[in-house]
């Protein structure tokens, strides 16, 4: 059937949408964030504690968006579910909460790895069991999954978070694969190298140096940088989008250096 007719800007409008965005008390997620609420959702900010959310809420209604916050902790099963339970019924789910542990597999116990799945990866795929029904059957839902680079570009001392994010990306594409007809899209999204204020340390280190230079645009992304990314996948525009990894690594996969 033909698509309702809309001037191609509005391709890109949220009204009357509700987006959880995992992680958005700060870095990328706070960017996302924004940047959904700017095209008219209403925006749940998430993060484990409220009092840290606040001065973001604040921020967001102060400029004139539809804001709330859901504070729980990702390995808490029992305090997510209570908490999607009782909020209005979820449009979007932009799922950013990652943990990363930057030690040789040497170093990495079996218990330590299966904690760091269980944050990363597991609790992904328990949220999507909680948002997805209601998205079905509506008809309409966007999934996206922030997995990274990494997924598909291995690096020494990364384990861990390279087998977590390379699992995003696959449960995006099972997701799609498994409810493409319903009406809802599931996609991931892998940044690259982002100045975010976790990675401040590493962005100052030889290492960080060494991916600056390895990067083609030659310098690490801003974090606003992954918003317009995020709102596409987001967007009645990305109606057909669904299975694919959108990368914004500002080259750096696409290129080789000896």
């Amino acid at each position: 059937m033909p698509h309702p007719v809309s001037t191609f800007p509005d391709q890109f409008r949220l009204d009357g949408r509700t987006a959880l965005i995992t992680g958005s008390g700060r870095g990328l997620g706070w960017e996302i964030a924004q940047a959904l609420a700017q095209a008219g959702a209403r925006v749940l900010l998430h993060g484990r504690s409220a009092e840290r959310l606040a001065p973001r809420l604040t921020d967001l209604r102060a400029a004139g968006f539809a804001a709330d916050a859901m504070a729980f902790d990702m390995a808490d099963r029992p305090a997510m579910r209570a908490a999607v339970g009782s909020s209005d019924p979820i449009d979007i789910l932009v799922h950013n909460v990652g943990e990363r542990d930057r030690r040789p597999f040497a170093e990495i116990e079996p218990e330590d790895f299966a904690r760091l799945i269980d944050v990363d990866l597991v609790a992904a795929h328990a949220l999507v069991k909680l948002v997805a029904p209601g998205m079905i059957e509506r008809g309409w839902g966007r999934l996206i999954l922030v997995s990274s680079i990494v997924a598909d570009l291995a690096t020494p001392g990364s384990l861990s978070y390279t087998a977590a994010k390379g699992g995003l990306s696959a449960l995006a594409r099972a997701l799609a694969s498994e409810l493409g007809a319903t009406g809802v899209t599931s996609n991931a999204l892998a940044p690259g190298f982002f100045a975010t204020e976790t990675n401040a340390a590493y962005l100052a280190s030889p290492a960080g140096e060494r991916n600056r230079q390895r990067c083609p645009a030659k310098r690490w992304a801003e974090p606003h940088e992954i918003a317009g990314a995020a709102l596409f996948l987001a967007s009645p525009a990305a109606s057909y989008v669904n299975g694919h990894t959108l990368t914004v690594d500002g080259g750096v996969s696409a290129t080789y250096m000896a």
